[in-house]
């Protein structure tokens, strides 16, 4: 293995020492981060539906999870349970919609262990997860109807999206539905910006679970995260530095 090799396999050791570490600290004191208002959105978009009679939806892009791009939809994921168990008791159970047949069966799978998780008495619909069209167009023509025909006042968009997505933002517009957004793609964000009050920026979209509680996991990866920043920038300094000194 080259050095190369050595150094990335230390620093894959090093963050899962800490996720461990700080997971541990997070269990008997719990971090409190700074306050993000379109995840404080969610949770309030998510109350409201049961209390209202209405629909969640939440729609998780198109992209395959085999793909680097793939985890944004990973962390939408997250966010469909835990919405999924405060919606689940509502007359209307939430709907996701997705662009890809292998992350519309683990939608399927994770609406069904959120509905389990609350035992309500209704049976599961699988229905509720939906697969609308393999291609970012027919993806999105497919999830507008959902937008305008299902009692739907809370929209979240969290994956890899195209330009299409403001297809989608349009069509919640229409009908005064709530929208929160968070993309990896640069297109995505600066189409949703322009289209949507509530988004998330660069790395909040990675930060929904533990700002939703998903468990301690999430909350020790952000201050992970925040280490290794801090270390690649010291890095990058030092190395910059013994350049100008003529060290390297």
């Amino acid at each position: 293995m080259t050095a190369t090799g050595f150094s990335g396999l230390g620093f894959v050791a090093l963050a899962a020492i800490l996720m461990v570490l700080f997971a541990f600290i997070y269990r008997r004191s719990p971090f409190s981060f700074r306050s993000i208002q379109a995840l404080s959105r969610i949770r309030r978009s998510a109350s409201m539906v049961v209390e209202d009679g209405t629909r969640l939806h939440v729609s998780l892009g198109n992209e395959s999870l085999l793909t680097p791009a793939g985890a944004s939809a990973l962390a939408g994921l997250t966010l469909v349970r835990k919405l999924g168990e405060i919606t689940s008791l509502s007359d209307r159970p939430p709907v996701t919609t997705t662009g890809n047949g292998l992350l519309n069966l683990l939608a399927q799978d994770t609406l069904r262990g959120a509905h389990h998780s609350v035992a309500v008495d209704q049976a599961f619909d699988i229905n509720n997860a939906r697969l609308t069209g393999f291609t970012p167009l027919s993806y999105a023509a497919g999830v507008m109807p959902s937008i305008r025909d299902e009692s739907i006042s809370a929209n979240v968009l969290i994956g890899n999206f195209g330009p299409e997505v403001g297809l989608l933002t349009e069509a919640a517009d229409r009908q005064n539905a709530a929208v929160v957004a968070a993309s990896d793609s640069l297109t995505a964000q600066a189409v949703l910006y322009a289209t949507s009050s509530e988004t998330l920026i660069g790395e909040e979209l990675f930060a929904a679970g533990a700002y939703l509680q998903a468990g301690s996991t999430h909350s020790a990866s952000l201050l992970v995260q925040d280490i290794l920043r801090w270390l690649i920038i010291v890095a990058l300094l030092a190395g910059a530095g013994m350049k100008m000194a003529g060290l390297l």
